[in-house]
């Protein structure tokens, strides 16, 4: 009482009047939440009662006519027959979808990347893929991409390279196919170029709408193998790309695996990464051919042994062979991102056994093996001895593979198994002790290949 006395009357007041407002506060607050849990049970009885409709019911309610009254009890039993109910729409409506979308195909779209190096038959085993009506196919885009950054003020680093080829693969398995016109050169005009490397390696941009009837009296560097196609229409080619099931790229220019990891953890992508290698020593028995100006020097010392063979040749091959080990080695070692999504193949049991391969490789990729791409086959692997080139995907694939053994003077195949030993061994090409073991056709150089590759 004295302490009350003591306080000012306006004080009391307005203390009596602050709890007063603390009342009706907490009253008005009360009031506004029932409604609003009011709100909540009806709006969920009227989703209740529209899934529990008939489609002809949704229907009608859909319509400008007045809908019928609901039930006496619509309010939902449990939250699990809400969450039952939402699921069996949500089903129905993806079954819709995909009847627009055109075959009701449910499978998912998958991207393959086939990852080689240089004359390993890269261009022979990505045509498995390429014969295939639902996969758009790409045949080396990075050629522009590796021309550019190679060009560019002081060059780049290998790194610096690997990054943009990443980059630009990522945008073209999404189908974002302007991503080459930074590199093309001269630069498209009108999204239109007449200079997209190997473009009749592509069946994808060789059939209509893409192949656009071509002008008379002008020459085009490029053209379909087939047929006369005027200048690349890179929006057709876009959409295209969108209205196929899976996309496929064949590319010698990526060689580090562990860059590749974002694009396998990309949600907008399921990319499958088979990795081609081939024995050492045939490839560059290969190269020689095909690339002859470029190892004049291992010619004439594998001939005639006046020029001494430089050290950092020998090096360079030394690290193409350690980087194709190196990214072998993190696809077999299985890790987490990559579990499920590498294979590695080997191009001598593609060459002994293409049909059995060919089925392996689609397996692996979760995609239907057609039978257009085994007539392909068929076709394409018995061709007369003499009627192969440098460049042709027309092989008889089971006598061609190790016919370099018997033209590979020994002393450069000894530099050879020096050089890449480790890579060797871990894919299973044997060591020749002599210039006898070498040219003897009895005598394989070639283990089994391991399970574990397969899968």
């Amino acid at each position: 009482m004295e302490i009350r006395c003591a306080l000012p009357q306006d004080i009391w007041e307005l203390l009596h009047c602050l709890k007063m407002r603390s009342k009706y506060a907490v009253l008005l607050v009360f009031v506004i939440s029932l409604v609003i849990i009011e709100k909540e049970n009806n709006f969920i009885s009227r989703v209740s009662d529209k899934l529990k409709q008939s489609p002809q019911a949704l229907a009608e309610a859909n319509s400008t006519e007045v809908s019928p009254a609901p039930a006496e009890n619509g309010s939902l039993a449990s939250l699990q027959e809400l969450d039952a109910a939402f699921s069996q729409l949500r089903s129905h409506l993806y079954n819709i979808t995909l009847q627009l979308a055109g075959d009701g195909d449910p499978r998912p779209r998958r991207h393959v990347l086939l990852m080689a190096t240089t004359r390993t038959g890269s261009s022979f085993v990505g045509e498995f893929f390429n014969q295939q009506g639902s996969i758009f196919y790409l045949f080396e885009p990075l050629w522009h991409v590796e021309k550019t950054v190679t060009f560019l003020p002081g060059g780049a680093s290998a790194v610096g390279s690997a990054l943009v080829y990443r980059d630009v693969l990522k945008q073209l398995l999404l189908c974002d196919l302007y991503i080459l016109e930074n590199f093309i050169s001269p630069a498209p005009e009108g999204h239109l170029t007449p200079f997209l490397f190997r473009r009749g390696s592509s069946h994808s941009l060789c059939e209509e709408p893409v192949c656009t009837p071509s002008t008379k009296k002008v020459f085009e560097k490029y053209y379909c193998k087939n047929r006369r196609c005027g200048p690349l229409n890179i929006t057709l080619a876009a959409e295209a790309c969108r209205r196929k099931q899976h996309v496929a790229l064949k590319t010698v220019r990526i060689r580090q695996l562990e860059f590749l990891q974002p694009l396998v953890e990309d949600p907008r992508l399921d990319l499958r990464i088979i990795q081609l290698v081939r024995d050492p020593r045939a490839v560059l028995a290969s190269r020689m051919v095909a690339f002859s100006g470029k190892y004049e020097t291992w010619k004439k010392w594998a001939s005639e042994g006046e020029a001494p063979l430089r050290e950092e040749e020998v090096q360079r091959l030394r690290g193409n062979c350690e980087s194709i080990r190196v990214s072998a080695e993190l696809g077999l070692r299985r890790p987490g991102w990559l579990r499920g999504r590498y294979m590695l193949v080997r191009y001598e049991d593609v060459a002994r056994a293409p049909l059995q391969k060919a089925r392996e490789m689609y397996r692996f990729a979760g995609l239907p093996l057609t039978p257009q791409v085994e007539e392909w086959i068929g076709k394409n692997t018995q061709a007369p001895r003499d009627g192969s080139g440098v460049y042709s995907t027309c092989k008889n694939s089971s006598e061609q593979f190790d016919k370099w053994r018997f033209s590979m003077p020994f002393k450069l195949a000894q530099v050879v198994q020096d050089a890449c030993a480790p890579a060797m061994q871990l894919f299973g090409y044997k060591l020749a002790s002599s210039p006898a073991a070498l040219a003897n056709r009895s005598f394989s150089l070639l283990e089994e290949a391991q399970p574990a590759w397969v899968t």
